[in-house]
């Protein structure tokens, strides 16, 4: 399987829709919560790069085993390049090699257009040729090939999950800072940090790095059922930490994960170097609970899959059960508590205080909420 040739990038980012929630607040032993705009973030740590690598490998194949793919309805992946998910497809392939998952029935949409891809994935997994799809750098009409490529993920139904990465100045694919947070796939001019930290890949030399790419936009990835991030390394730390610990920011793309209403994001220890203590902490704590009562940290399916293969389906076959991936249910249940015995104020005034007095206000009779509701 060749690859195909190669003119400019291609690149996915993220996206998500807006959800606003309450920050930290000081419980009554005065342990303050950290105070993290986006609480709906999933953050799991590992001691290394190794150890993340492994747990995303194993969600991935985790969720595409649940979903239960067919040829009519297919589970489509969002899939990144660069060094981040080198070592997430050394386990997938590992575990193909294995026989513990088929990518068979996979749909993938890659961010880039170069050999990557097949280098260190597709040319070691069962995935169809015809099940890749990637942006073709070399088209005539730019333009028309960007607007082709939403229609085909629309077409497909959506993205089922979706796998990133980030640079060390938190941006997603090629979605620069400053890109919009509404972008869709388009052209993008790159910026000179990217250009020199994608050298690595054209023997250092910077005179062979595009200055160009096509990438998928904000939207087009927030647009996805689940979003993965990896991130690892120092060098990507301030990015985490204006992530979980900042505001939503156009100048740090990552940011726009809070947007999203289900987003993970595994990082090492190196990566977490930026955040404060008490971030740490709380996320581990999470995650710790969730183990002590005995399940994993999933991001749940929100939506129904919206396509034209979706309306040929029958809703036996929509509902994937898995009991792996089964939460505890909680029932909570109200009884009707009894209302409080209100006493007017002059009952609380001593007799000696009115001793003398020839006229007391009577007091207007009290009636507790119940007393107002009709039978």
């Amino acid at each position: 399987m060749s690859p195909p040739p190669r003119t400019y990038y291609c690149a996915y980012i993220l996206e998500t829709q807006k959800t606003r929630v309450p920050t930290g607040r000081t419980t009554k032993t005065h342990i303050h919560l950290p105070s993290i705009t986006a609480s709906n973030i999933i953050l799991i740590i590992r001691d290394d790069a190794a150890l993340a690598s492994q747990y995303v490998a194993d969600y991935i194949i985790e969720r595409i085993t649940a979903f239960n793919p067919t040829p009519e309805r297919p589970f489509v992946l969002g899939l990144p390049t660069g060094s981040s998910p080198v070592l997430i497809y050394r386990h997938l392939v590992q575990r193909h090699k294995a026989g513990d998952i088929s990518f068979k029935h996979v749909v993938t949409f890659n961010m880039d257009d170069h050999s990557f891809m097949y280098k260190h994935f597709f040319s070691h997994v069962d995935v169809a040729p015809e099940n890749i799809n990637i942006l073709n750098g070399n088209a005539v009409d730019l333009e028309a090939e960007c607007h082709d490529y939403e229609e085909k993920i629309k077409k497909v139904g959506g993205i089922e999950l979706f796998l990133g990465g980030i640079g060390p100045d938190g941006h997603i694919a090629f979605n620069e800072p400053g890109s919009s947070l509404k972008s869709r796939t388009r052209v993008k001019t790159l910026a000179y940090d990217t250009i020199i930290a994608n050298s690595r890949f054209f023997n250092n030399d910077l005179t062979q790095v595009p200055r160009m790419a096509l990438t998928v936009g904000v939207q087009t990835v927030l647009d996805a059922r689940e979003v993965v991030v990896i991130i690892t390394g120092p060098h990507k730390a301030a990015a985490l930490q204006k992530c979980i610990e900042g505001g939503v920011n156009h100048m740090w793309t990552l940011s726009s994960l809070q947007l999203h209403p289900h987003p993970m994001i595994v990082v090492d220890e190196d990566a977490t170097l930026e955040l404060q203590v008490k971030t740490v902490k709380y996320f581990k704590s999470i995650e710790m609970v969730a183990n002590e009562l005995g399940f994993r940290q999933m991001l749940p399916r929100t939506r129904k899959r919206d396509s034209v293969i979706e309306d040929h389906i029958t809703s036996s076959a929509e509902e994937v059960s898995d009991s792996k991936l089964q939460v505890p249910q909680i029932n909570v249940s109200r009884s009707a508590s009894t209302s409080p015995v209100l006493e007017p104020m002059s009952a609380r005034i001593v007799s000696s205080a009115t001793t003398g007095v020839q006229d007391v206000l009577e007091e207007p009779p009290l009636l507790s909420m119940s007393a107002r509701i009709s039978s």
